[in-house]
């Protein structure tokens, strides 16, 4: 009898619990699970963007792992839309489960500083690591007058506004790339806006524009069959790639422009901690298995790892890089103007 009539005290303070939990307006809870247990199903990794781009395909390399080092399966749902804004919103709102996981990358630290999601991401998520750092290249055509990063800009300071930089739409990471490019270097290059990245190289090709930002894959063959060369890199260092280990990057050109394009994996910030160590040394075994390098390395992406709180600290330094840039060069008030 005793025991009947503590299984009903539990049941109603649970009920009771959720009552005051809904008139409070808390969104979500944290579902409590065995987490000595965990994971005991798949793990859904919401990616927010086309499947084949270079996020799906990081994700899709971690998937082929999961087994071997998380004991569960990765599930890859592809979300895209609003930039990202879609997928990452779903994930900002899933349980705290540990069950959904999101692919992530340096767009979603603009999103948050444009105040243009449901979310502020930077905040609303929690990183569990960073799997790749890739620079950003500043192509231009081989038969271009000048050689050197130092002779175009010479030739930009002598002809403000005549020089034409392709870029993915306002408010993209290379259209901020190019104002960091004005700012540091003190020159004015015009913008042109395309509708997508695979637009950006047919362009300077065929002469419209001078500059663009780049990745590495997709250029790699210009540049060796000598259509297309690279006069810096935005990395912290240079490339191991032998066709790019020559380039300069920016920082040793005295050039202010040190950030990259990252990809990562992160869940909600209130997912609990247990849950959070045990993604963070799943994931990392992954990354540093020789087949997860090896099949990344196929794909053209340069595996470089970070832990939790180093990725934390990364979010915050870029959010401050990025924060400056967007403001003394009125991005964010396009931004703003175009959200009205």
């Amino acid at each position: 009898m005793r025991k009947r009539v503590s299984v009903l005290l539990a049941v109603a303070a649970l009920v009771i619990s959720i009552i005051i939990g809904g008139c409070s307006g808390v969104e979500k809870v944290a579902i409590p699970v065995p987490h000595e247990k965990y994971p005991e199903r798949p793990i859904t990794v919401i990616v927010p963007y086309n499947a084949g781009g270079g996020l799906d395909l990081t994700a899709r390399s971690l998937e082929k792992l999961a087994v071997k080092h998380l004991g569960q399966p990765l599930a890859i749902v592809n979300k895209p839309g609003g930039a990202g804004a879609l997928g990452w919103n779903e994930l900002a709102g899933s349980p705290l489960d540990g069950y959904t996981v999101g692919a992530t990358s340096n767009e979603l630290i603009l999103l948050s500083l444009y105040g243009t999601g449901k979310y502020n991401y930077a905040t609303a998520l929690s990183p569990i690591m960073q799997v790749t750092a890739v620079p950003l290249l500043l192509a231009v055509q081989t038969d271009q007058p000048w050689q050197t990063l130092s002779d175009l800009i010479e030739h930009a300071r002598k002809h403000p506004g005549q020089l034409k930089f392709g870029n993915v739409g306002t408010g993209s990471f290379a259209h901020v790339l190019c104002e960091m490019l004005n700012q540091s270097a003190g020159i004015n290059i015009e913008q042109v806006p395309f509708s997508g990245a695979g637009e950006t190289i047919p362009a300077l090709l065929g002469g419209h524009i001078q500059l663009i930002f780049v990745s590495p894959v997709p250029i790699k063959e210009h540049v060796k069959n000598g259509t297309v060369k690279i006069l810096a890199i935005t990395g912290e260092h240079r490339m191991a790639d032998p066709v790019f280990a020559h380039v300069p990057t920016f920082k040793e050109l005295g050039i202010d422009i040190t950030i990259d394009n990252w990809h990562g994996i992160a869940v909600p910030k209130e997912t609990p901690v247990a849950i959070k160590n045990k993604l963070a040394e799943g994931f990392k075994a992954i990354v540093n298995d020789p087949e997860f390098k090896e099949n990344m390395e196929k794909v053209g992406n340069q595996v470089e790892y970070l832990g939790p709180q180093e990725s934390t600290d990364k979010w915050i330094a870029d959010s401050q890089k990025l924060q400056k840039t967007l403001q003394e060069s009125g991005i964010l008030e396009q931004i703003k103007t175009q959200k009205k």
